[in-house]
């Protein structure tokens, strides 16, 4: 039997879900599930004639357009079931989950109890649901699957001959660099071998060479403002329990990095969407202001280069208007600066091409946190991020690390040191933005030639590239995705309360041939969704891991 109580649905809450599902299907091929206040976010141009808009808060959305040709050849419960199992495939309704009782779904989906009813029934033969009288139903999973992930990860390597997977967007290590840098840090290794061996702050010689690259970059840096973490997410983890306690607002980005996402709904945070600039152009800056002056968020997280999702480029004059809203609003603002050396369009190489850093608006880091790692710009297995902030933030960070992990491995430490120092660094990341920009032009034209419906902007640099699906529902074409052999995160996963229906997110991981293959079974996928398969059909196959 499933865990319960866990989490406890709420009825308005299941039918936005279940209604940005529907909402997709309810235009003649350019639908989009968007939730309110995020159209505009997607990062692609709309064609004419696209509908907008996720179903109503209070109706499930399952009539309109191809959604009513469709409701005549499925039964009004199979599609809520249907439509319940893709989110719990998702990782989006969690396990465990109480879901509202019948007579409460039905009124706030706008259909007969008879039909939830039968809904709930074919969910509880299919394992997906477990009642009992007096205590409700929740979300189960049936026996000997595993687990869907509700964050993004990489599948087991047990699994990669089974799946293509374009679920994580990270790059296997660029050699000879990673041996070498190994090799380096044992060489390094003895005089820290006669220490207790925790740095809660870091190893004084890398926050030493981390300070001095910001610097070069025109910020000028003390080590005093560095903290070294394990990666990218204990940096945040850490900022967000420091200045994010539960029930704080948070500002995030629509769309937004789906694990950070779940980060801050896991530590409690209310998240405050603020919506995208078309294309790849980076922030809409007005509304970050009004969103920073209305709702006066405690922090705001913002990925300024090459954004995860969108690849979106924020340019010099929106950095420096955020911030300034920022501070005039009381509002710490945290800046992803995991891909900023992910640079992949040529002419960015050149002097001045890229835009100052965030943190230039703000040196001594009174307003902008600055969060860094080695893992998407070297390799996700070195796991070292850091912390740039004012030293006073510095020192309450680290005082609060000695209630959690201690600190980062000292041989990880010195291997980034010994790259940082040697100029191994910067041969390993040329090497990884060619290989990422080979990966990009594979993907768009193998895209491109099987699936022409579907609408993008090619970002300058990062690793995704995202995608509205031609009008379908992403978290259908993701849960069929299994059955086509190929694991793809649906735009839910990086919005808030179902945004981005209509949309994937396809990272720079496949290359030539591999591609082609990834397009291929992205496109049977595709069909089957359009063929009315998509949530029945996958959930007979395994799940993502």
């Amino acid at each position: 039997m499933a865990e319960r109580g866990i989490a406890v649905i709420r009825p308005a809450q299941l039918a936005r879900l279940l209604g940005s599902q529907r909402a997709t299907e309810g235009a003649d091929g350019a639908g989009t599930g968007d939730a309110a206040g995020t159209a505009g976010g997607a990062g692609v141009a709309r064609k004419s004639g696209a509908a907008s808009g996720s179903g109503p808060a209070g109706g499930s959305g399952f009539a309109g357009g191809r959604g009513r040709e469709r409701a005549r050849h499925t039964p009004a419960y199979q599609a809520l079931a249907d439509g319940i199992r893709v989110l719990v495939l998702e990782g989006r309704v969690p396990v465990g989950a109480r879901l509202p009782a019948e007579r409460e779904l039905a009124t706030a989906l706008a259909v007969s109890r008879t039909t939830v009813a039968t809904a709930f029934e074919a969910l509880r033969a299919a394992g997906f649901l477990e009642s009992r009288r007096g205590a409700g139903s929740w979300i189960a999973f049936p026996a000997g699957a595993p687990l869907p992930a509700r964050g993004l990860g990489p599948l087991p390597p047990e699994r990669a001959g089974q799946l293509i997977d374009l679920g994580y967007a990270s790059l296997p290590a660029p050699e000879p660099w990673l041996t070498r840098a190994v090799r380096g840090a044992t060489e390094a290794l003895p005089p820290y071998a006669l220490t207790h061996g925790d740095y809660p702050a870091g190893l004084p010689a890398l926050r030493q060479t981390i300070a001095e690259r910001y610097t070069a970059r025109g910020v000028p840096t003390m080590p005093e403002q560095i903290m070294v973490t394990t990666g990218a997410m204990g940096a945040t983890d850490a900022i967000i329990s420091l200045f994010a306690p539960r029930g704080e607002r948070v500002a995030v980005e629509s769309p937004s990095y789906a694990n950070i996402l779940q980060l801050l709904r896991d530590a409690g945070a209310r998240l405050v969407p603020v919506a995208m600039a078309e294309g790849t152009g980076g922030w809409d800056v007005a509304r970050w202001r009004q969103v920073l002056r209305e709702a006066v968020p405690r922090l705001a997280y913002v990925v300024a280069d090459f954004h995860n999702p969108t690849g979106a480029l924020a340019d010099e004059e929106s950095r420096r208007a955020l911030t300034t809203a920022a501070r005039a609003a009381g509002t710490v603002l945290l800046v992803d600066e995991t891909m900023a050396e992910l640079r992949l369009d040529a002419d960015l190489d050149a002097p001045s091409a890229m835009p100052r850093p965030v943190c230039a608006f703000d040196p001594a880091g009174s307003t902008v946190i600055t969060v860094g790692s080695a893992s998407k710009a070297f390799w996700a297995g070195l796991r070292v991020g850091w912390v740039r902030a004012a030293p006073e933030t510095i020192r309450r960070l680290v005082a609060a690390r000695a209630y959690a992990d201690l600190g980062t491995p000292v041989l990880e430490q010195l291997a980034l040191n010994w790259l940082l120092t040697t100029g191994g660094w910067e041969e390993a990341v040329a090497l990884r933005r060619a290989q990422a920009a080979a990966n990009r032009a594979a993907l768009v034209a193998a895209i491109r030639a099987r699936l022409p419906d579907w609408e993008f902007t090619v970002p300058r640099g990062g690793l995704t590239l995202w995608v509205r699906a031609g009008g379908l529902s992403g978290s259908r074409i993701a849960a069929a995705g299994e059955e086509a052999g190929v694991r793809v995160p649906s735009g839910p996963r990086f919005g808030v309360d179902g945004a981005f229906e209509g949309y994937l997110r396809l990272p720079f991981t496949v290359a030539g041939s591999l591609a082609e293959e990834a397009a291929d079974r992205l496109a049977h996928a595709t069909a089957l969704v359009r063929a009315g398969a998509g949530a029945h059909t996958a959930a007979q196959r395994g799940l993502i891991a």
